[in-house]
């Protein structure tokens, strides 16, 4: 009988953003630090809390813009798990600085998931893990439909227009910024630059990348801009998240 895969225990969180179309709220703290009206929690709060309620232990921060606003949060917060911040001297690109990051994991040869810093979102992490692993893949992304911010029109195919349908879910799906690692996958970032623009397409034509459609139902938000943390917060009003 095979043994059961052992889930991730540990992940990086990619905090080091500018924020700036999120600008005043990012003035005096970082993006992961700005908190949805009415949650009473910033955006890493809500994600650590997530984390350790799928089993993850151990977290590394990766600080960046106002990285000590971020810190002394962290110092005095009851925190649900362990987490260790680490701060690049110079700009190492995303893949380079997911791979600075991965550095600090308390275990390297064991399998992480990674998270954008500014993703509010809720799923089962194990059944995305699973999934991974069920595929053999070195790198599994989590895939969101997000709505269209406009209202689109449905026509026949004679050009009479049929309804109006508000904000309908794109066609496409996009990366959700959530992230499961194999633990050699961190041995394939570059030291500097993109991994989506190097690592990702290399491991895409190999089949090694997975893409795992979020569950239906599952709340998923990026808050990039001020009318994103309104949206939020009234969707959120409404549930539990």
């Amino acid at each position: 009988m095979t043994a059961p895969y052992p889930h991730p225990t540990q992940a990086v969180i990619l905090a080091g953003g500018q924020g700036s179309r999120l600008r005043p709220y990012t003035d005096d703290r970082p993006k992961p630090m700005v908190e949805i009206p009415g949650t009473g929690t910033p955006i890493i709060g809500h994600q650590l809390a997530w984390l350790a309620a799928e089993g993850v232990t151990d977290a590394v921060v990766s600080c960046g813009h106002l990285a000590e606003v971020l810190q002394d949060w962290l110092s005095q917060a009851q925190l649900p798990l362990r987490v260790t911040t680490v701060v690049e001297t110079e700009p190492l690109g995303r893949g380079g600085g997911l791979k600075y990051a991965a550095a600090s994991l308390p275990r390297p040869d064991e399998p992480w998931y990674a998270t954008n810093g500014d993703i509010w979102t809720r799923f089962s992490l194990r059944e995305m893990a699973d999934f991974h692993h069920e595929r053999g893949a070195d790198a599994t992304l989590a895939l969101a439909r997000p709505r269209i911010p406009w209202g689109a029109v449905e026509t026949d195919e004679f050009g009479h227009v049929l309804d109006f349908i508000e904000s309908p879910p794109s066609p496409y799906l996009i990366n959700a910024g959530v992230y499961v690692f194999s633990a050699a996958f961190t041995g394939l970032l570059p030291a500097r630059g993109d991994h989506e623009r190097t690592t990702f397409p290399r491991l895409a034509r190999e089949r090694r990348l997975a893409g795992f459609p979020l569950p239906h139902g599952a709340y998923w938000r990026a808050i990039d801009t001020a009318k994103d943390l309104t949206e939020a917060a009234k969707e959120l009003g409404s549930q539990q998240v």
